[in-house]
């Protein structure tokens, strides 16, 4: 009975994915929205594949004896799991990308295949695949000559099966993914029609093995294990940012965790495929679906004049939380601020930092950066404060998985601006959103400090929900600025009374409050927690809310992906809730509430409930301390809760819920962009 309370990692990951491919079937959902969630599907498995399945078979290689500590599942067990779940995944996948996609049609948009071209069309596409595509394409012959080719990592091949005059069969395999071709190739006289680049070199593939017959064709690609350890590998001769670069060439390399092909193909192909490949054949799938949905987006911009096709356009608003053509960082000194993203803009934050670099007071900035934008706005202003003699101290964590290389990029040019830049710590990935401005004026120091629960990127801050905020609480500033010490030298916080920072002292304080909750409960007192995050995974929180569910204690929780515990299960979780948002944006805050009626303590977080975060990272959790704001986000919370259009209920059998009402509806997301619209409109400046 015992493990009926607890859900495996991947396989709860899995009912989140499953969630998001709802979102595609959904009829209510606008129709390139719905495109937009199949291609997300499609990613997320593709991630998924490459990072915990890899880490899976790694645990395989390693000792097969190795137990899940929550439902004692091995790494086969698991593995085997996962298969049957993405098999059933897919072919609801095929489904709903095909009913989008004869939908589409009717807006003049269709992606063709050569059965329904008339004989001009076919001889365009012909004349293209000569003069476009066949003097730059690789064809390769398997053969003793030839061997096998190393396939590149989620890149689409050519397969097909050859006969000699002799009647002997060989393999040729053609790259398919070329920066020079693109994608859609658009058919003359018939706007919005187009085909697949890999398709037309598979329709045209008996052109380039002009001398056999083709007997059998398929697209394949590869998804290759991306799970290194990179701490264990690291030899510390060696330039760390030069060292990060090899790690990202040796990924690419990894071997092969699933094969996909986009037609069946005889069992003796696939079983030679899988022999080169060295994979099992249980982890390959056939399906209808395009191999790389990436292409959706281009199609998508091809019909942004039709409005109805798309979620109603928002734009991020001013936070009325800040008065205009005021110093910012005179107004955060006044009051504290809390910005929600995406429904609030980023600009005064941006401000904030534009103005440090300039402002003759300030004599330092300091700031951990896990994952930010391409062109980053917050890295000019970093560089821009060096250029102008302010000591900039910046921790580019270059270890944030699939980020390396832009990291890295960004770790050199903010060295070259004179910045001191920090490769992050031995064993442990720095994954805070921690800013701390330092002032001295009049002979006296100050602090402003920025706490967030999302990365600093300007493009994400327009498709994350995610809270930043900022305070000149000395005692938060303090202890920040104790944060960067013990970074600079290489080690964590051991203790801190304000802020929650692990690894040391995070974990524990939780499981300290809620504590406090079940003592509360157990002396008849209302208790109550609830919970924003992620993912919920560390056993010792899971089994410490278990206890207080058990002692009475009502706990909600509004967690968006991964839940390894199962809630409303008869004397175990009776008194836990479990919701799950998935919608139009990532839900990515993380709140934590402690506490009944006045007593509730309130914090924002960049750290999930999962051991990598509360144990293996450095995390910072802020206490909001200004009535207003905790005022703020425990109304948000309540309405996420009672959100019934886009929130699915757990259940005791660890099921998702769907249940939307339509006479009342709450949609949380909508609700939050609509008060930024009014609160602006009103002009209730504070």
């Amino acid at each position: 009975m015992k493990n009926a309370i607890y859900m495996n990692r991947e396989l709860s990951w899995l009912k989140f994915n499953e969630r998001v491919l709802e979102e595609a079937e959904r009829k209510s959902v606008p129709l390139c929205e719905r495109l937009t969630f199949s291609s997300i599907f499609q990613s997320n498995l593709d991630e998924f594949f490459m990072v915990r399945v890899g880490s899976l078979q790694d645990q395989l290689l390693l000792d097969e004896n190795i137990r899940d500590n929550k439902t004692n599942m091995t790494a086969k067990e698991q593995i085997d799991a996962i298969l049957k779940q993405v098999k059933r995944l897919n072919r609801r996948k095929d489904n709903v990308y095909l009913e989008i996609m004869e939908e589409l049609e009717e807006y003049g948009t269709k992606l063709v295949n050569f059965q329904k071209l008339n004989e001009e069309e076919s001889e365009f596409l012909s004349h293209y695949f000569d003069a476009e595509i066949a003097p730059i394409i690789s064809p390769t012959i398997v053969g003793r000559r030839q061997p096998f080719p190393f396939l590149r990592n989620k890149e689409i091949y050519a397969v097909v099966v050859l006969e000699t005059k002799s009647g002997k069969e060989k393999m040729g395999i053609i790259p398919c993914t070329n920066s020079s071709v693109p994608r859609l190739i658009n058919i003359p006289g018939k706007d919005g029609y187009s085909m697949l680049s890999e398709e037309l070199i598979l329709h045209f593939i008996p052109k380039v093995f002009a001398g056999y017959h083709v007997k059998a064709k398929s697209l394949i690609r590869v998804t290759r294990n991306a799970d290194i350890d990179a701490d264990a590998l690291y030899d510390e001769d060696l330039d760390y940012r030069d060292f990060m670069a090899e790690v990202i060439k040796k990924r690419k390399k990894l071997i092969p965790v699933r094969l996909e092909l986009s037609r069946e193909m005889d069992g003796s192909v696939v079983n030679e495929l899988c022999d080169y490949l060295e994979l099992d054949k249980s982890r390959v799938f056939q399906g209808s679906t395009p191999l790389d949905l990436s292409f959706v987006f281009q199609i998508q911009d091809n019909l942004r004049k039709n409005p109805d096709l798309f979620y109603q356009r928002r734009i991020p608003q001013k936070s009325i939380q800040f008065r205009e053509d005021e110093p910012i960082m005179k107004q955060i000194q006044e009051k504290d601020k809390l910005l929600s993203f995406p429904f609030e803009s980023v600009k005064p934050f941006l401000k904030m930092l534009n103005e440090a670099a300039n402002d003759d007071n300030v004599v330092s900035i300091k700031m951990t950066l896990y994952r930010v934008a391409k062109q980053s706005k917050v890295i000019e202003a970093l560089i821009e404060a060096a250029e102008n003699g302010k000591e900039v101290v910046v921790l580019v964590e270059l270890r944030a998985r699939f980020d390396e290389e832009n990291n890295i990029e960004w770790s050199r040019r903010l060295e070259e601006a004179g910045c001191r830049v920090i490769y992050g710590l031995d064993g442990y990935k720095v994954h805070s959103k921690l800013c701390l401005i330092t002032k001295k004026e009049e002979g006296q120091i100050t602090y402003i400090t920025q706490v967030g629960t999302g990365n600093y990127n300007e493009k994400t801050a327009r498709l994350y929900t995610d809270l930043s905020l900022m305070t000149a609480n000395i005692d938060m500033g303090i202890e920040a600025s104790k944060v960067f010490q013990a970074l600079s030298m290489g080690e964590v916080v051991e203790e801190a009374q304000h802020l929650l920072v692990a690894p040391k002292c995070l974990q524990n304080k939780v499981l300290d409050k809620i504590d406090e909750e079940i003592a509360m409960a157990k002396n008849g007192e209302k208790a109550y927690i609830g919970l924003k995050l992620n993912s919920l995974t560390d056993k010792k929180i899971i089994d410490k809310l278990i206890a207080a569910s058990a002692a009475g204690v009502h706990v909600d929780m509004v967690i968006r992906g991964i839940c390894c515990l199962i809630p409303e299960v008869e004397g175990f979780t009776d008194n836990i809730h479990v919701t799950s948002i998935v919608g139009r944006f990532l839900e990515h805050s993380r709140i934590y509430l402690f506490g009944a009626g006045e007593r509730q303590k309130v914090f924002i977080a960049s750290a999930d409930y999962m051991t990598r975060n509360t144990v293996r990272r450095v995390e910072v959790a802020a206490p909001i301390e200004d009535p207003d704001l905790k005022s703020q986000l425990q109304e948000m919370f309540i309405t996420m809760l009672s959100d019934n259009q886009q929130a699915r209920k757990a259940n005791e059998k660890g099921e998702y819920i769907l249940t939307v009402d339509e006479a009342s509806p709450v949609n949380s997301q909508e609700i939050f962009y609509q008060m930024a619209y009014d609160a602006v409109d009103k002009g209730e400046a504070k």
